[in-house]
Order: C-alpha cells, then sequence, then structure tokens
C-alpha cells in the first residue's frame, strides 16, 4: 500500500473512531507497527495529527464544520442530551462553536430559553423556534466553520450575562487546561467565560489528551465537565483539586 493511501485511511480512522492505538492502526492497514508508527511521525510534522502515548489522535479543530459533524455523533448526543437537562426554563445560554453545541441546541426545541452563540448552526437550527429568545452574535463569519469571531463578537459579549456557558474544546490537558487548535476562536471563548455564571465543558473521550496549542482557559475557570467516557487518572485529578464536577454519560464521576 502506498504511503499516501496509508495516511489518508489513518486519518480517517482518527477522525471517525477517535484516538487510536499503534497496533490497531498496524491490524487495520495489514502493515507493521514500526511503519505505522513513521506514519504518525510524518502526519504530525504536517500538523494533521498529534502523537500521544502508544497511537495518536486526529487534528480535528481546522477541520471544516461539515466534515467534524460527522464524527463521534452518537457520543457527542449523549453529551449533548446531559448538558441539555442542566438548564432550567427560563435562565439564559451561551453555547459555544462547534459540534456538540450544535447538538445540545437540538435538545432545546420546545424550551423556554434565551440562547446567545456565535454558532451559525446553531442559530440556524432555532430561528424558528418561537419559544427560544435567540441572540445572534455580531463578527467577522467564518465560513467553512460557521462561526462569528472578532473583536465585533468580543465587545457584543462584554454586554451580556448567561447563566450558562457551555463550552467546546479541541483538548484538555494532564493538567486540566482547555486547549484550542483555532487561536482566532479564543478571544471570543474568553470573553463567553467571562459574560457567564456557570461553565460546562463539552468534551468527548477524544478531547483527552485531543490536541490544542491555544490556552482557553485553566481548570479552575470550569464548573462542570460533561463527557461520554471516564477520565484518565492525571486529568482527573487536575479538574477535581479545581473543584470541576466531572460528569460522565449521566453519571457523577466519583
Amino acid at each position: 500500500m502506498l504511503a499516501e493511501r496509508r495516511h489518508q485511511l489513518i486519518l480517517r480512522a482518527l477522525r471517525s473512531g477517535g484516538p487510536a492505538a499503534v497496533t490497531d492502526l498496524s491490524e487495520q492497514l495489514g502493515v507493521s507497527p514500526a511503519t505505522v508508527r513513521r506514519d504518525l511521525v510524518k502526519l504530525e510534522e504536517d500538523g494533521l495529527l498529534t502523537r500521544v502515548h502508544g497511537g495518536a489522535v486526529a487534528e480535528e479543530g481546522d477541520q471544516p464544520f461539515a466534515e467534524v459533524a460527522e464524527v463521534r455523533v452518537p457520543e457527542k448526543d449523549a453529551i449533548a442530551a446531559h448538558a441539555a437537562a442542566m438548564i432550567a426554563d427560563g435562565q439564559s445560554v451561551l453555547l459555544d462553536i462547534g459540534t456538540t453545541a450544535y447538538r445540545l441546541a437540538r435538545h432545546l426545541h420546545g424550551r423556554r430559553l434565551t440562547v446567545i452563540t456565535s454558532n451559525l448552526v446553531v442559530y440556524e437550527e432555532l430561528a424558528d423556534d418561537e419559544g427560544i429568545e435567540l441572540v445572534l452574535l455580531g463578527g467577522m463569519v467564518r465560513r467553512e466553520y460557521r462561526s462569528l469571531v472578532g473583536f465585533l463578537t468580543e465587545d457584543n459579549l462584554r454586554q451580556l450575562h448567561a447563566d450558562w456557558l457551555f463550552l467546546g474544546t479541541s483538548g484538555v490537558r494532564p493538567g486540566g487546561q482547555v486547549m484550542d487548535t483555532t487561536v482566532v476562536e479564543v478571544p471570543v471563548k474568553r470573553a463567553m467565560i467571562g459574560a457567564s455564571d456557570k461553565v460546562v465543558l463539552l468534551a468527548d473521550s477524544a478531547k483527552f489528551p485531543g490536541t490544542g496549542m491555544a490556552k482557553v482557559c485553566g481548570p479552575e475557570e470550569l464548573d462542570v465537565v460533561v463527557t461520554n467516557a471516564p477520565v484518565n487518572a492525571a486529568t482527573r485529578s487536575s479538574l477535581e483539586e479545581a473543584g470541576v464536577e466531572v460528569v460522565v454519560a449521566g453519571k457523577v464521576q466519583a
């Protein structure tokens, strides 16, 4: 099999199934673990994935929204359903960019809420729901990523307040730091945190450790993390030491 074809299959496997071990990729591709390791080094050099202990995770933060929306849908939907149950009618909710926030928006139909967002897909999902007061933040449109960014977005957020922020991420470091691969989105995320009483991080299992070069916030700025799988011990310890509640698919993690 040509290297280019292997690289395509590796990225497809990581994007559809989340982090994968070298041994698993070796079996799927029918090549040696050494060949897979060389492929992972090359793909990491190209900025397409991040190697982690024993395997790799795809760099999803720079993928267009439409591609990411098709990845790990059941996991994201489980997280979204739990997050939606945290919100009381009459409250105000900030929804970040990203596909998990979009899944959350789909669970809000029929509710009496105020939803504030820079996520164009969330806006499109809720625009016809007359029970929801919908606030679309201004800003520069990032067409492929379906979001609004820039100083206008940040200025809007300084004039608003929300009971809840549901925040997305590209990765969570073992120390609990929330990261993002898209630097231009980071100031908006920080402004959202400043405008909210409670901050809930929505992070499926692929986000531990996930990816990201830019720090959004530390664990001390989070109140809750909602995920779909047990969080590794180091990250869980960092979050709990900062007073963060970790919730796994409907149950509180001890």
